[in-house]
């Protein structure tokens, strides 16, 4: 069995192409586009959610099929073609170039695959099955929506503000890490839980820190 190194890839104004233009495109072109990448499209047709995105600016389609060069400058390529012949050809040049390619219809002909995602916020779980199926990689990531409902958003929003303010106020090593372990615990989540999961003001914040460096 293969295993693959689960990591997170900051796309945020790279280049990364999709050749396709069918509902795996579409999947594909949603996540890229959650990450800020600057999505391509290479396709004759596209379906209207695609059509939709290009008319409003949030990626180049490009209405042809595939030519050899079109990866040219991209950071990551996704093949995801009706036609496995178009999709090889797309693998060859992504691996010729040393570019990220993730094959649709044969994922061992690149060198990653995409996980199902949960999104909540700052809050990201990829579930894979390594290939073994993508429906049950599916499956087990709508379980998870249940366990992780959308107050992690703000959770986790208040946490990110908490562990600046203890970096920026705190300064001895030993109190700094105490917050910050605390922080991150359980007892935080419940206490923002019992305020109704809103975001936690500066002031409180500053409350929050004295009182448990007092412990």
């Amino acid at each position: 069995m293969k295993t693959y190194m689960p990591v997170m890839l900051d796309c945020e104004g790279r280049v990364c192409v999709v050749v396709g233009g069918g509902r795996v495109a579409e999947r594909k072109v949603g996540e890229l586009l959650a990450c800020s990448a600057l999505v391509k499209v290479v396709s004759p047709e596209v379906t209207p959610v695609l059509l939709r995105h290009h008319e409003q600016g949030e990626l180049e389609w490009i209405p042809r099929g595939y030519e050899a060069g079109d990866l040219a400058g991209a950071f990551m390529a996704h093949a995801a073609a009706d036609d496995p012949e178009v999709n090889r050809r797309v693998a060859e040049e992504a691996r010729a170039r040393g570019i990220l390619a993730n094959v649709a219809d044969r994922p061992e002909a690149g060198n990653f695959i995409q996980p199902s995602v949960l999104r909540r916020g700052r809050l990201v779980i990829a579930v894979s099955a390594s290939g073994a199926g993508p429906f049950a990689a599916s499956a087990i990531r709508k379980r998870l929506e249940q366990e992780f409902g959308a107050e992690y958003e703000t959770y986790l929003d208040c946490l990110f503000e908490i562990r600046k303010t203890v970096k920026e106020q705190v300064c001895d090593p030993a109190a700094r890490q105490k917050l910050l372990k605390k922080a991150g615990g359980p007892e935080m989540l419940e206490s923002l839980r019992q305020d109704g999961f809103g975001l936690w003001s500066a002031e409180r914040i500053r409350q929050w820190i004295h009182d448990n460096q007092e412990e």
